[in-house]
Formats: structure tokens, sequence, C-alpha cells
């Protein structure tokens, strides 16, 4: 009991006189909730991104109505402060509500408005936002020329609000369901600018029709006080499915180390083949298919089409110049390598301050990393666009398994945001489509070692050994991968250049992703570093 009232005490109770509708109009108010309870909030929440930063204090950018018939509520756009010397922006909707029992968890400020007793919270929590927004959707016009922009694809035709709940598995944004069928997704970390998840979805769906990505139905924008347009909602049909690639994947990785012992297999006798070659199904041995499963390597041949049907769409557009193929020129070269030098010089600080973490293979292979770091800087500057020939396109630019869904023996790409270290502008900017493949590459090497490391007391098998087959099994699944996706992409006139080059770029670009991971893996679980050093290591002594 005393603990409640020592944290009733700390969070006093502020009146207002002002309504509901003009409270953010009041200096007192926007001061009581931009105070230190904001930031504990946001901290709490599984969508905030500046855990590791120091909040040194918060701004109100920008606020505005979301409503409908009367009924009101606020959209806000926070800027969060670092003591480190930089900003982050967030959208957080609010409401007031004055039920006692309501929203326990989400409270954000207890307030009194005209002598009503309440707290504001995130509006989310409320069914009543939750649907007048689903309607303002639904009732959007074709043009809409207001500071929140709501916009409705004419797949949304005929539909009334049923139900809404949370999606759940929270990460970056918050998911909200309707009816059962649809999803809206609220951008939390916002940009001023359009989310590349908006664009790509929009794109690929109502202009390309691609069938593999949830259909594109809806959407919401923001007008600030800068003329941006900034996107706080994206609305898509829900696919129904059996749960991403990454757990699928695993499960059927496991199966593949378990056939070791069954099938009695000696990994050694086993014929290998050579790193990103391209293969068929006819060229994968007998005994290959006998330890892999053919069904497995199907599915990976799926994988591959709808990769390449992805980039096809992406890569045939001539009218909207934002996804109008390009070539390599040397404003892209001078942008790739102040990037790839920062990146590498960030991840050769990391290594070298955490190389105690490591032991065993782990260290071996980062005093490698060590020993070849002018080797690893030179290929990063051996970009010459001069010599390349093929073209740039948009492409997905966070492309793993856990972004796949599988239904029915298929899959279906999700969440085009791009990567989370990047800024909005870099994630537009046109890369070649083999950054997609080498992203899935570096995931199927993840999926492989992860497997071993989550069973290792089931294979009765060293882990050197197991290490072994993976190498293998992962040169036979990207080959057979590359061989599938090079294909369908020469017979759509997509210009991935010639063999060589091919290479090179997905060398270049799978160097660039194991360098990426390997500043994660050694800040949060030194124990799975080896993953991306091995993969460092497959590519300088390739």
């Amino acid at each position: 009991m005393t603990k409640k009232k020592e944290e009733t005490a700390v969070i006093q109770t502020f009146n207002f006189d002002n309504n509901w509708e003009t409270l953010l109009e009041n200096e007192a108010f926007v001061k009581a909730f931009l105070s230190d309870v904001l930031g504990d909030y946001m901290l709490k929440q599984r969508w905030y991104g500046g855990k590791a930063s120091n909040i040194k204090y918060i701004e109100l950018a920008e606020y505005f109505k979301i409503q409908q018939d009367g009924e009101v509520y606020f959209g806000l756009i926070l800027e969060v402060n670092f003591v480190e010397a930089f900003y982050q922006h967030y959208f957080l909707p609010i409401a007031f509500v004055t039920d006692e029992n309501f929203a326990k968890k989400d409270r954000i400020l207890p307030i009194s408005i005209k002598g009503q007793k309440g707290h504001i919270i995130d509006a989310v929590n409320l069914e009543s936002f939750r649907k007048l927004v689903f309607e303002r959707i639904l009732t959007a016009l074709p043009k809409d020329t207001t500071k929140v922009q709501y916009h409705k694809s004419h797949l949304l035709d005929n539909v009334v609000y049923e139900s809404s709940r949370f999606m759940g598995l929270e990460q970056s944004n918050t998911s909200l369901v309707y009816n059962e069928k649809y999803v809206l997704k609220f951008f939390r970390r916002i940009y001023a600018d359009r989310n590349p998840d908006y664009e790509m979805s929009r794109f690929l769906s109502e202009k390309k029709e691609f069938k593999n990505t949830p259909p594109y139905l809806g959407s919401i924008n923001v007008v600030d006080s800068e003329e941006n347009n900034i996107t706080i909602g994206l609305m898509q049909q829900m696919i129904p499915n059996e749960g991403d690639a990454w757990d699928y994947m695993l499960k059927e990785f496991h199966s593949v180390f378990q056939n070791i012992e069954q099938k009695r297999i000696d990994i050694n006798a086993l014929p290998n083949t050579e790193l990103y070659l391209r293969l068929s199904i006819n060229d994968i041995p007998a005994q290959i298919i006998d330890w892999i499963g053919l069904g497995l390597f199907l599915k990976i041949q799926k994988l591959a089409k709808r990769t390449a049907e992805m980039h096809i769409a992406l890569g045939s557009e001539f009218e909207e110049t934002a996804f109008t193929p390009t070539n390599f020129n040397g404003d892209y070269t001078v942008w790739l390598k102040n990037r790839m030098l920062y990146q590498f010089q960030n991840r050769l600080n990391i290594i070298e301050n955490n190389l105690h973490k490591l032991e065993g293979l782990s260290l071996e292979l980062a005093n490698e990393f060590l020993d070849k770091k002018n080797q690893i800087r030179k290929r990063f500057l051996s970009f010459d666009w001069t010599k390349l020939k093929s073209e740039r396109i948009r492409v997905h630019g966070d492309y793993h398994l856990g972004q796949v869904l599988v239904h029915n023996d298929d899959f279906y790409i999700l969440d085009f945001e791009g990567e989370p270290e990047s800024t909005i502008r870099d994630r537009k900017v046109k890369q070649p489509p083999l950054k997609d493949v080498a992203g899935l590459f570096r995931s199927f090497h993840y999926a492989i070692y992860g497997t071993i490391f989550n069973n290792f007391k089931a294979y009765n098998a060293s882990q050197e050994s197991l290490f072994e087959a993976g190498e293998l099994f992962y040169g036979y699944l990207t080959g057979l991968f590359l061989g599938t996706y090079v294909t369908e992409i020469q017979e759509a006139n997509l210009n991935l250049g010639y063999n060589q080059e091919r290479i090179f770029i997905l060398k270049y670009c799978l160097l660039e992703k194991a360098v990426y991971e390997l500043g994660y893996e050694l800040n949060s679980r030194p124990q799975w570093a080896v993953i991306p050093l091995k993969g460092i290591s497959n590519i300088i002594n390739h």
C-alpha cells in the first residue's frame, strides 16, 4: 500500500479549465505533458527506438485533430532531443478518459478538465478511436487537401466497421486488425517524408498488381507546417498465414541436421559446390537431395521466383520517376563508398573493443577480420561504376526471412520500410536488386547457424562438423536460389549484368550486410558474432 501512495504522490493531477478541443492551446498543459512523465512512458513502449540514448527534453513539433462528427482526438508529432546531440520524431495519438478502470498500464498523465478527473492515454487503446480512424479511411475522398489526408483503395468498397484489436508482437510500429481482414499499421517513428513502406506497398499493389504482397487498402498522411508529407498510417489486406519464413526455415533446417544422424550421412563424403554458382535442381547431386530433401529445394525455388517477380515489378516502371530503373554513376559511387567506410570504421572500433568477449572460432575469425581490415576496406573502395552495365531499382532494402509470410506453400513479402539504421532519404536510393538477394542469403546463413545453436544438444555431432555441414548446405541453397532468380530476371529483361558483374555485386552486398550485422551481434549477443564473421571470411577468402 505504501508504494502505491508514493507513486500517486509523485505524479500530481493537473487542473485545466479548457475544453478538451482547445487543451493543446494551453501552454501549462503542454509543459506538464512534455515533462519527465512522457519520457518515462515512452521508455516503456516497445515501439520507442531511443532506449540506448538519454533524453534531454521532448518538444511538441506539431499537433493535429483526428476527428469525425464532433468526436475529437489529437495526433502529436513529438521531437525527442537526446543528450548525445541528435533527435528523433515520434507519432502519438492521445485521448482523455475518465473511467478509473480503463487503460491502467497505458496512462501518460493524470489531469482534470473542467473539474472532471481522468487520464491522458495513447488513443489506440480506445475502440472508439480505432473505429473513427477506420471510418475516416472508408469515407476518404479521391483527393484530400486537408492537413490530415485519408486515402482509400478501390478494394475497400462496401465495407463497414465490425471489430478491431491489437495485432500483438509489436516492434517499431503499432498494428491494428480490423474485421479480422485488414491491418492498419501506425508508424511510430516518423520522418519528414512519405514512408517507403507506404510508397512501395501502394506502387506494387495498385500500379503493378504484384500478388505476393499484402494488397494496399488505404493510408493516412499528414502535411506539416513546412509542407512535408508525413505517413502515419498504412492499411493493407491481412494475409492469412502459418507464420513467417524465418520460423518455417528453422523447422525445415532442424530436419536437415537431424537427417545427418538418422540417415547416417558422412558429411566429408558429400560433393561440395562452388559458392555463388548458379544451380538448377538437375545440378544438385542425388546424395545432397537425399540429405536435404527435394521438398525444401522446391520451396527455395518458389521463394527465389517470388523475389524475382518483386524485382521485375519494381524494375518495370517508366513513368513514375521514383521507380524508374537507372544506371550506376559517380554520385551513387560516392554515396556508397562514404556510407561503407563510415560503417566499416564503426564496426572496426566495436570489434576492437569487444575482442575480450570472444572465444574459439569467433575469436579466430575476429582476428582474421582485424588482420585483413585493409583488404576489406579496399573491397569497399573497389566499386567502379564505369565497369558496371546493370541497372539500379527501388529495392526492399531490409529483406530477410522475417519479412516473408508463409501461406499455402507460397511466400508473401511485406514490410518495405527499409534498413532501420538508414535515413529515410538513403532508404529510397535505387540499389542493385542483388542487395535484397544478399539480405536473404545472410538470413539463410543465420537460420543455418541459429538452428545449430538452438538444437546443439539434439545432434550427435561436434559443433565444428555441424558448421561444416551448414556451409555445405548453404552453398547448395544459395546456388539453387541464384539459378532460379537469375533465370526469371533475365526472361523479364531486367539487366543484372554479366556473370562476373553479378558475382562482384553480390559479394559486395554480402560483405556490406555481414559487416552491418557484426555491430549488432558484438553489442547484443557476442556468441552469435561467429555468423557474420564467417560470412565475411567466406567472401574475403573466395
